[in-house]
């Protein structure tokens, strides 16, 4: 009898039913395994040929931004705006985030208050109870000083920011433009590029400006918190575009020779050699000289300096080093750079270190006072050339004499930035161009 019941245990150990169940599972494991590759794979294909599409779009969507800017450039009006009580935009690059944050709430109580000054047909019509009203918001506004600044942080409007010299943000001349094409969509901004520090200026081919151009750039890169050896390795790879193409200021009108067209050369005849009957004509190379006034060297001189500026020549690293990060700002010394070939800087628009850059070009020592004097003077109204300034700042207009071919009133350089986005792809193009009244010249395209 127990040797039957070893059978049945024996036997059950065998049982059909538990392989089948064991062997059933493990397919069950191989095909879930198999069926999340496969679908990993096919999203996975999915998203690669979404990327593709989208980065299509985007990519035709900032052409076509590129080309609508083009085409409407020269229908802008880049008209700079008095800033008599406002808070100026010059000394933002060098503000610590609680001194900014300070200069936003400043800007807001200037906006409140204006708001709540100007005359409106409700309070005429409302009588004493409206300037009742008025009084109370504005005695409100004034007790905000005593609010600390976090919360008053916490609790600004989000539109409230530092005009720049024509209204929107330094460097934009113009509010930034927003539109859908397809999918995609499309941002265009312009900034003024007369209000950089012009790069070329850094290794200028004349002797006798290299050393005030030097103290110049020295008060620029130490303005933006670079170290003395961090100052001396920008030299060494500015200095090496230098001597691949030295920077020039001015330019005089040249003649470059020119080949004639082989259709269009003279064919002269050829004398026969000694047991040779034949004779026959050879084209004579011809050469003719072609006149290039000082503006097209000019112009060329912007163009293969875009194409130094933006390559690995430069230290791109080094110069975007953020100086000052947060969530409202991003400062470096690329921001402030002019890297399209600039000869000149505007004193209307130019923030507080390029323009002292600019005036050590007259000298070195006197650079900041001016450079406050100009600040000060163009909140209240635009210059409108150089010689107001002499007048401006009493004693010293020789001072400005001598940096007058660095400076100037009226911006003729701008940076055209076009960015589209479609889905997860991003595409953005940047241009350069000249503006002097309605011409228009193109000096470079980057893409990125």
């Amino acid at each position: 009898m127990n040797g039957h019941r070893y059978r049945q245990n024996s036997d059950s150990r065998h049982d059909p039913r538990g392989i089948v169940l064991l062997i059933t599972l493990v397919i069950l494991v191989v095909l879930a395994t198999l069926g999340y590759t496969l679908t990993v794979r096919v999203s996975a294909r999915r998203h690669r040929d979404q990327y593709a599409v989208d980065s299509c779009v985007a990519r035709h969507a900032c052409a076509s931004g590129m080309r609508y800017a083009l085409a409407t450039l020269d229908k802008l009006d880049f008209a700079l705006i008095s800033r008599p009580n406002e808070p100026d935009f010059s000394d933002i690059f060098a503000l610590t985030e609680p001194e900014y944050q300070k200069l936003l709430d400043q800007m807001e109580r200037y906006l409140a208050k204006n708001r709540l000054s100007d005359p409106n047909e409700e309070e005429a019509k409302g009588g004493k109870d409206a300037i009742r009203k008025k009084k109370a918001l504005l005695d409100d506004i004034n007790d905000a000083n005593d609010v600390d600044s976090g919360q008053r942080h916490l609790a600004r409007r989000d539109d409230v920011q530092i005009p720049g010299p024509y209204g929107p943000p330094w460097p934009l001349v113009t509010e930034p433009v927003e539109f859908e094409i397809g999918t995609a969509k499309v941002r265009i901004e312009i900034e003024d590029e007369n209000a950089k520090y012009p790069l070329g200026w850094a290794m200028l081919a004349d002797d006798k400006l290299r050393e005030v151009a030097g103290a110049g750039w020295t008060t620029f890169c130490e303005w933006m918190g670079y170290s003395s050896q961090e100052i001396a390795q920008l030299n060494k790879d500015l200095g090496q575009i230098g001597g691949v193409k030295p920077f020039k200021l001015e330019f005089k009108p040249t003649t470059t020779d020119v080949e004639v067209p082989a259709n269009l050369r003279t064919r002269t005849p050829t004398r026969p050699t000694a047991g040779s009957a034949a004779s026959g004509t050879v084209a004579r190379r011809t050469v003719s000289k072609k006149p290039v006034s000082a503006e097209q060297q000019f112009q060329q001189q912007n163009k293969e300096f875009a194409k130094l500026f933006h390559s690995s020549m430069v230290n791109s690293g080094l110069l975007s080093r953020p100086s000052i990060e947060s969530d409202s700002r991003h400062e470096s010394a690329l921001k402030y750079l002019g890297l399209w070939g600039t000869r000149q800087v505007n004193i209307n628009t130019a923030p507080r270190h390029v323009l002292e850059a600019a005036l050590s070009f007259g000298s070195v020592l006197n650079a900041p006072k001016i450079a406050e004097a100009v600040i000060q003077q163009r909140k209240v109204k635009p210059v409108e050339d150089v010689n107001e300034v002499k007048k401006a700042v009493l004693g010293y207009s020789s001072v400005i004499e001598d940096c007058r071919s660095f400076l100037t009133a009226t911006s003729t350089v701008f940076t055209i930035r076009v960015t589209a986005v479609s889905g997860t792809a991003r595409a953005t193009v940047l241009a350069a161009v000249t503006r002097e009244g309605d011409k228009i010249e193109p000096i470079a395209v980057i893409r990125d």
